[in-house]
Formats: C-alpha cells, sequence, structure tokens
C-alpha cells in the first residue's frame, strides 16, 4: 500500500479540494499518512494569491525533499497553473498539476510514466462541474464544501481568474449529495466555499437554493458562509441568519480599501458609500452579526491620505475585524506594471496599524457578548479546556468533565480571554 501526505496551503477552497483528494487516493487503495511519517507521495496543493504563498510552497517542497529523498512530489493547483515551468524545476517534483486536472491526481499518479516528471496543465472549462463524493472519516466538526470556482472580476491586483479560470458553478445535486454525505460522517457544520460563492447559478439554481436546502437536512446544526464578494451578496440571506435558524450569524466581505481612489484603481466593482451601506444594513437587520473583511495594504500610489482614509472607514464601518495584507505583485497582475511602488517599511507600518484596529474592534464586539448565553459547536480540547465557536465565529473556551467533542451546547459567557471568551455550560 503506497503511502500519500497531503499539505494545503491557502484558502478554504483548497482545503475543500484537499479533503476530496484524500478521500479519492483512500478508495484508489493509498495510505494517507501524517506529515511526521515517511510518505512514497507528497501532494502540496499551492496558493498563488501572494508572493509568501509562492516562497511557502517553494520552501516546503524544499523541506520534504530533504527531509524525505524517497518521496515523490506533486505540486498541484494555483500556481502550478501560472507557474508550471518553474515548479518542474524543484528537486524531488516529479507531478505538476494545474487547476483544471488537480482532482484527477490519483489517475496520474497510478499511470506508469516513464518520464521522470510530468506536466498536466490544460485549460480551464468554464462548464458546471461535479466532484466525487468523500467516505473519510475525519475528525473535524466543521467541513468545507465546495460549490464554486473560479473569477470574472480581474482585479488589478489579481491573477486568480488566470490560476483558477473564470467563473463557474458546481452541480446543484451534486453538492447535496456530499453534504448529506459529510453529515452522516458526523460533521455538524458545514462551510459553503468557492473563489466568489455569490455567483453560484446552476440551471435554476442560486446560492439562496443551496442555503435553503441544507437548512433542510436533518442532522446538520449550522451553515457557514465562507467568504462572499459585496456585489453578489443576496440581502435575502439575512432573512435566514435567525437564533433558530442554521445559517450562523457571520460573513466575510472583502473591501480590499476604504479609499475611492485605490478601490477605482484595483478595479472594485462598488464604491465605499456602497460598501458601508451595505454592511451597516445587514448590521441592523441581523444582532449579534459577525463582519469580517480584507484590506490590502501598499497597493502602487497608495499616499498617507489614500491610507488614512481607509482606517478611518474601517473604524467608522460596521466591519469587527480586518485580515490585512501586504500588497505584492503577481506575475499576470495589471497592477504589476502601475507606478508608485510603496516601501517595505512603510507597508509594515500601515499593516501594523490596522492589525491594532481590527484588535481592538474585535476586542468590543466580544465585549458585547459577556454575560449573553449562546450556542457552541465544540470542536476540540485544549489543555483543560474544551474549545469551539459560536455561530458568529467567536471562540469559546469551557471546562466540563463531560466528552463535549462534536457536541452543541448551550454556554454563558462570562469573560474574555485573548481573542476568546471563557464560559460555562449551562447543564
Amino acid at each position: 500500500m503506497s503511502k500519500v501526505h497531503f499539505f494545503t496551503l491557502g484558502c478554504r477552497l483548497n482545503q475543500s479540494e484537499t479533503a476530496v483528494l484524500e478521500g479519492v487516493f483512500r478508495a484508489r487503495g493509498f495510505q494517507v499518512v501524517g506529515k511526521n511519517d515517511p510518505a512514497d507521495i507528497v501532494v502540496i496543493n499551492t496558493c498563488t494569491v501572494t508572493a509568501e504563498g509562492d516562497s511557502d510552497a517553494r520552501k516546503l517542497a524544499a523541506r520534504v525533499h530533504r527531509e524525505q529523498p524517497q518521496a515523490s512530489i506533486a505540486v498541484i493547483g494555483c500556481q502550478a497553473q501560472v507557474q508550471k515551468e518553474k515548479l518542474l524545476s524543484w528537486p524531488g517534483v516529479r507531478w505538476v498539476v494545474g487547476t483544471a486536472k488537480k482532482m484527477e491526481l490519483c489517475d496520474f499518479v497510478q499511470k506508469d510514466f516513464s518520464q521522470k516528471t510530468a506536466m498536466v496543465i490544460p485549460p480551464i472549462s468554464r462548464k458546471p462541474f461535479s466532484l466525487p463524493i468523500s467516505s473519510a472519516v475525519s475528525s473535524r466538526t466543521r467541513a468545507n464544501l465546495k460549490i464554486q470556482d473560479g473569477c470574472d472580476n480581474f482585479c488589478a491586483y489579481c491573477e486568480i481568474p488566470y490560476a483558477r479560470g473564470r467563473a463557474r458553478s458546481r452541480e446543484f445535486e451534486n453538492i447535496l449529495d456530499e453534504a448529506a454525505a459529510l453529515v452522516n460522517l458526523g460533521h455538524k457544520e458545514i462551510v459553503l466555499t468557492g473563489i466568489n460563492v455569490g455567483l453560484y447559478q446552476h440551471k435554476n439554481k442560486n446560492l439562496m437554493d443551496v442555503v435553503k436546502a441544507l437548512h433542510d437536512l436533518s442532522g446538520l446544526e449550522r451553515i457557514r458562509i465562507s467568504s462572499i464578494e459585496h456585489t453578489t451578496l443576496p440581502l435575502k440571506l439575512a432573512e435566514f441568519m435567525v437564533p433558530q435558524g442554521k445559517l450562523c450569524r457571520f460573513l466575510h466581505i472583502p473591501v480590499q480599501s476604504g479609499s475611492a481612489d485605490i478601490l477605482e484603481k484595483m478595479g472594485r466593482r462598488y464604491t465605499v458609500k456602497e460598501f458601508f451601506k451595505l454592511t451597516h444594513s445587514l448590521r441592523r437587520r441581523v444582532p449579534g452579526l459577525m463582519i469580517g473583511t480584507d484590506v490590502i495594504v501598499g497597493f502602487p500610489g497608495e499616499t498617507d491620505r489614500h491610507f488614512e482614509e481607509t482606517r478611518l472607514f474601517l473604524e467608522r464601518s460596521s466591519v469587527n475585524y480586518c485580515h490585512v495584507f501586504s500588497y505584492s505583485h503577481r506575475y499576470r497582475a495589471r497592477s504589476r506594471t502601475f507606478k508608485g511602488a510603496i516601501a517595505a517599511d512603510v507597508i509594515k507600518k500601515r499593516s501594523e496599524i490596522l492589525r491594532n484596529l481590527s484588535l481592538q474592534k474585535k476586542r468590543i464586539f466580544l465585549e458585547s457578548l459577556i454575560g449573553s448565553r449562546g450556542g457552541v459547536l465544540i470542536e476540540e480540547k485544549k489543555g483543560d479546556y474544551w474549545v469551539g465557536h459560536t455561530d458568529n465565529y467567536v471562540k469559546i473556551k469551557v471546562f466540563s468533565k463531560r466528552n463535549l467533542k462534536n457536541k452543541m451546547v448551550s454556554v454563558r459567557l462570562h469573560k474574555i480571554d485573548g481573542e476568546a471568551i471563557l464560559g460555562t455550560v449551562l447543564e
């Protein structure tokens, strides 16, 4: 039995795809092993959103080859799609498989390749797709469910349309089949993933149809949306974000900049005012809603004034936290030719300011929950505490002598502990 290990870099979508691939390899007779165990094959599912992601994949491949020189390495996914020739030169790499065929990796591995290396990078189809249904038991409470892939936006800083292809959706029935399988395997929460899940469209079905169908799925406790673009977010989602419902009171909506000038240069398809209005409306409609966002710092031409506009926007908006990314040139992105590069030390200083602001806003949100009670889905035990999350994605720590793994419990929230809240289980 050949042994295989998977490394996943980047987003939840990659995590979802890796989980499916693990199931396919197991079904074909492979043994999936841990990262510290010797393997015959090591798969690296790559991310190429930032230069750091590219570097992480290169360093990881080098470390794998150094520590396990006997292993054949497969580099798959986004970086493989756009930097294929470079990846073939990495020591130990035998297969380079791009986005279009990454889910068929097991077929390529099982073929008798006569050549030392193989590269599989065909064009990416826009047709609806389906995925194998995993039967692999996982210890995780939360499962990622891919419903969409690709993007049509071509924002100036991004090369995802080249790495992931154009927007396309998963067949509706195939989504429901996997969701049912995940619930049967014991998963209590499903996270809908994609590059732009709000664009989901298969025949006459859209994102709201997916949510409604999962809402009726017996045994499923929660539905979470991983990330969704402002321009594709249906306000009807708010109607399902109620205490007795399954759709979590959590939305991650990337804004990228709070400066009108920079947002326009980025090629984003909304204004700062529109984003502010949408998030304010959602906050009014859904009490207890957690709203997160992404911000890029150091986009070419970002002056002190532009940065201050972003800082003020985040401070005054309904956003509760932000993920801060340093701008980096991408190989096929239009912004690579833009003038006005920002010095690394300036980017670092600005990023620190926004991260501190994010921590402040997140703490204000946590403080608003103290004294309340809420449902917590317990995921694991760390030290003396059971750890889980509320539906609005606040980490909760509780003490209990009972085994609470994968159980939904009612908790009284008492005290902030770092980025978590300590609570007491209500019997």
